[in-house]
């Protein structure tokens, strides 16, 4: 997501992380932490709560800081490199199958949100740089990312059933990273 962020700001990143720092590192830890504070809000969690985790604000700190200011642009170049990049993608959690068993929508808008959340939280966090871009709502117009969300999550919940789609548990995950 500070890959994102830093894409997002073009040739002027430098330049914006050093004149401004706290607004992009406020905007970063707002992309990092978006799919939490979507499927918080969407649960009726604490929209803060990621914040409560002090190990993973400083991860998250370490990789603003590297990305920005490290030596030759290194770590930023390497995060582009597409097999580093999928990884990095794929880790990511969803956990309203727990929580909500029995209700498919809720499971769909929060695994949506768990996955593309930094698509739809990026209108606030351009707001925060103090930029405002509106052909980039994610909302109106989605992007791949998000409809293959959409997807994956219907899948995900339509396997969790049992009922709706029967298929061996690892097929399900591999077309659901696919998918993503």
């Amino acid at each position: 997501m500070i890959i994102e962020v830093r894409d997002d700001l073009g040739t002027a990143a430098s330049i914006f992380s050093r004149k401004h720092p706290l607004s992009c590192w406020l905007s970063s830890m707002l992309m990092c932490f978006a799919d939490a504070f979507l499927a918080n809000f969407l649960l009726g969690e604490p929209v803060i709560a990621p914040f409560k985790r002090h190990d993973d604000v400083i991860l998250a700190t370490i990789i603003w800081y590297l990305v920005f200011y490290a030596p030759f642009d290194g770590i930023y170049k390497l995060a582009k490199i597409t097999p580093i990049k999928c990884v990095l993608g794929v880790m990511k959690r969803a956990h309203a199958a727990k929580l909500y068993p029995n209700s498919y929508l809720v499971q769909i808008l929060v695994g949506t949100a768990k996955g593309a959340g930094n698509g739809i939280i990026r209108t606030l966090e351009q707001l925060v740089r103090g930029v405002w871009i509106p052909g980039q709502n994610e909302i109106l117009r989605p992007s791949f990312a998000t409809k293959a969300c959409v997807v994956a999550s219907i899948i995900f919940a339509a396997e969790k059933s049992g009922s709706y789609l029967t298929a061996p548990h690892d097929l399900v995950y591999l077309v659901g990273f696919f998918e993503l």
